[in-house]
């Protein structure tokens, strides 16, 4: 078990950017490979490379910042920025989901010294990254393991088909690659294929996993797994959760009994609530973080699926409104394909490609 004394255990390469170097074949692999292929003079061609994490990023947010660049050329080409201009560029941003407030701030920055001349369409998105930049960097934190805990219990919460049970995946496989022990629990009991993804998990990562049967009490399986990872003397409990729609009384009744019963064993549980949201429902995400929020005490957010939407801008709606840290972007299925987020590089992904 980890013994750090420090107060605040912080994570600082749970999502490390950095590729793992390739492992060496076994020697006798290798020497039976060199056998069966014939040797040839000609050089071997160099492998295609890696893209970096911005460059994914980047791609993934191509349908994003592709309307957002097609639209603003569209209006700014050869126009005066005048009252015309900023209301269209207004009902742009609005309709491309970034939130009345942050259009407001983009058109009321770009009035500056500006109004009543030409202006490129280049400058008026360097002051859209600029302003995105500016509303998302006092999220952008990294996840930590505050206090002394043991096990600290982090609980993920979200909607139907928004990535889950294969978040608490990646973030088991970073967690265990940083020296943790984990405990991870099937809570999201009514759907067959979700615990058997977590026992997948489980054997990809050495870690435990606390499974019932389909239909079982998701609530004593949370109570059955805090006992077990404090008998395991595990570093984290991770602990799955039943993908319900925020609008459906007796599931969200049921996610505040998994929290009433981990508090009769500790107290302080859980200490983290991990609210996974899926970037394609748009607006939608908006009243997920409400209703969990005030159901579950979410307290960090992760948003997954930025590659399949041109609807990424809703990341900085929800920042402006609601101010809770984003911890992580997923822009694909992959371990590498989940990461920290960084403002900057959202900003510029979004606004400038």
């Amino acid at each position: 078990m980890n013994d750090t004394p420090a107060k605040t255990r912080g994570l600082m390469g749970l999502f490390r950017r950095s590729e793992a170097p390739a492992q060496p074949a076994p020697p006798e692999l290798a020497e039976e490979t060199a056998a069966a292929v014939p040797q040839s003079t000609a050089p071997d061609p160099e492998p295609p490379k890696k893209q970096g994490w911005f460059q994914r990023l980047k791609a993934g947010l191509t349908k994003t910042s592709a309307r957002l660049s097609e639209d603003i050329a569209g209006i700014f080409t050869k126009r005066k920025l005048d009252a015309g201009t900023l209301g269209e560029l207004e009902d742009l941003l609005i309709q491309a989901d970034l939130g009345v407030e942050t259009a407001m701030r983009i058109t009321e920055a770009l009035a500056k010294g500006r109004f009543n001349k030409e202006i490129a369409p280049a400058e008026v998105r360097a002051v859209l990254a600029a302003e995105v930049e500016r509303t998302l960097a006092p999220v952008a934190k990294p996840l930590q393991l505050e206090g002394e805990h043991c096990p600290h219990v982090i609980l993920v919460v979200g909607v139907n088909g928004s990535g889950k049970t294969t978040t608490i995946g990646k973030l088991a496989h970073k967690l265990v690659g940083e020296g943790k022990k984990v405990t991870l629990a099937a809570g999201d009991t009514f759907r067959a294929a979700a615990v058997e993804q977590l026992q997948i998990w489980g054997e990809r990562t050495g870690a435990e996993v606390i499974a019932r049967a389909v239909g079982a009490d998701s609530a004593g399986l949370a109570f059955d797994a805090l006992n077990r990872a404090r008998e395991n003397s595990s570093d984290v409990l991770l602990i799955d959760t039943a993908g319900r729609l925020q609008n459906k009384q007796a599931l969200m009744d049921e996610l505040e009994k998994v929290v009433r019963v981990l508090r009769k064993i500790d107290p302080s549980a859980p200490h983290q609530v991990l609210l996974v949201l899926d970037a394609t429902t748009g607006q939608n995400a908006l009243n997920q973080v409400e209703i969990f929020k005030e159901k579950a005490g979410v307290t960090g957010l992760v948003m997954t699926k930025l590659d399949g939407t041109a609807r990424g801008g809703i990341l900085v709606a929800i920042s402006a409104k609601f101010g809770l840290p984003v911890h992580a972007i997923g822009i694909g299925e992959g371990v590498e394909d989940l990461a920290g987020f960084d403002a900057g590089e959202f900003a510029r992904a979004i606004a400038l490609s």
